[in-house]
């Protein structure tokens, strides 16, 4: 490709191109009456922003959108501690109510000894 463009001005230039082909080797500079009329009305003038608005406006905005984001990422992992949390409150009072029954079965069975042995 880049070979076919490098070689293009050479055939232009070949006087056999410049028979076959005349239409190709002259191009035409046309311009509508459009563009030729003078703008009758100004352009409004808009005021520049300027580096230092734009460059505090970009950092307000990306601070907003990452703290926006920073405060929904914690609320979620604080969900999941809070649920794991309580799952292991739960665990734990299981633990407790069964190590509760176990120890009132060996008082009873140890209460029951003391009065076989004590007859």
């Amino acid at each position: 490709m880049i070979a076919r463009q490098s070689l293009r001005p050479l055939r232009v230039l070949n006087p056999s191109y410049l028979i076959r082909h005349p239409q190709s080797t002259f191009r035409n500079f046309q311009t509508s009456a459009r563009l030729m009329e003078t703008p009758t009305t100004a352009l409004p003038v808009r005021k520049p922003i300027g580096a230092f608005r734009g460059g505090m406006f970009g950092f307000l905005l990306g601070s907003t959108l990452t703290g926006a984001g920073v405060y929904y990422y914690i609320l979620e992992e604080y969900k999941v501690s809070n649920e794991m949390l309580t799952e292991d409150i739960y665990a734990l009072q299981s633990a407790v109510q069964r190590i509760h029954g176990h120890v009132q079965n060996l008082e009873e069975k140890l209460q029951a000894s003391e009065r076989t042995t004590r007859r």
